[in-house]
């Protein structure tokens, strides 16, 4: 393999990585947002019965 072909392929492989690491992190952001939406559900639930059993 020459040397320009060997750099080619070394910066395809950079740039496909940072793609798969961008989509990763896409994915765990709407985990972390979807979590935080389910526990703040969670929490006002919570609240409204809370409110409903001392009243």
């Amino acid at each position: 393999m020459g040397p320009e072909l060997h750099y080619q392929f070394v910066i395809n492989r950079a740039a496909e990585l940072q793609q798969e690491a961008a989509s990763h992190r896409r994915v765990r952001e709407a985990q972390a947002a979807r979590k935080a939406q389910q526990q703040s559900g969670n929490r006002r639930l919570r609240a409204a019965f809370g409110k409903l059993r001392t009243s």
